[in-house]
């Protein structure tokens, strides 16, 4: 898979931060059907990223390969719970490596897809291995909150992370999406990822992290995928980031 993200990469664009993540995408509310297990491969590609560790012993961005398989099983039809197991980067300086596993609970209105109004939270639980978090235990509340208009989709996630130091720590990194369905299987979307830095005071904006991405999606029967391209907004970002998200039912 790191293979196939590198050549699109140079497809792409033949000429050519925050820190590396294991997951780039916008929750929409979608859960697994109660009694299904599903496995969804999350996987990106930083073509052009940071060059300095954003912490002493810290992997480098630039050239990473980062990615996590994601086991979930729908408990009910409004709770999902999800294993991301193992956390894993390939980086030029430092080779395969673990960054650690996360743990996740999903709630979310039953059979959002056909709601107008869709809403729903996440929880996320991390340990961390020293090379990925300065702190060993991290966790994410990623309220849900969206609209299908037809069909358009707009999502928004106002993600809080949370170091667990106090409640003032905790970092503001939205993330959005606008989609427009051109089929049932087939949309185009944007989506924003930003990083405002703690809530108590954000970052200047000149360290804020923002990156906007193209993204296509397919929706099959047996396999779900999407790809994405993003580019950084400021020098704070990584400048070139390839995604690529597949996912299916195994039962």
């Amino acid at each position: 898979m790191r293979f196939v993200l590198i050549a699109l990469c140079f497809v792409l664009f033949p000429a050519a931060a925050f820190a590396q993540t294991d997951e780039i995408q916008v929750y929409d509310g979608h859960l697994a059907d109660p009694g299904v297990f599903n496995l969804t491969l999350h996987s990106n590609y930083i073509a052009k990223g940071g060059k300095t560790p954003a912490f002493p012993g810290a992997l480098v961005a630039n050239h990473s390969f980062n990615g996590v398989p994601e086991w979930a099983y729908g408990v009910t039809d409004w709770f999902e719970a999800g294993l991301y197991l193992p956390l894993y980067s390939d980086t030029p300086a430092h080779g395969f490596g673990l960054n650690g596993f996360k743990l996740r609970a999903l709630f979310a209105e039953p059979d959002a897809a056909q709601k107008t109004f869709v809403y729903g939270v996440n929880f996320e639980f991390s340990y961390n291995s020293r090379h990925w978090d300065t702190n060993r235990y991290t966790s994410e509340i990623r309220p849900i909150i969206g609209w299908h208009l037809g069909q358009w989709d707009l999502i928004f996630n106002p993600i809080l992370d949370n170091d667990w130091s106090s409640v003032g720590s905790l970092d503001f990194a939205p993330a959005s999406r606008v989609a427009y369905n051109f089929t049932p299987a087939f949309a185009l979307a944007v989506e924003e990822y930003d990083d405002f830095g703690p809530i108590r005071k954000f970052l200047p904006s000149s360290q804020q992290g923002h990156q906007v991405f193209l993204v296509g999606d397919y929706t099959g029967k047996e396999l779900e995928a999407e790809f994405g391209v993003g580019f950084g907004l400021n020098d704070a970002s990584d400048d070139l980031t390839l995604k690529l998200i597949l996912s299916r039912d195994l039962n």
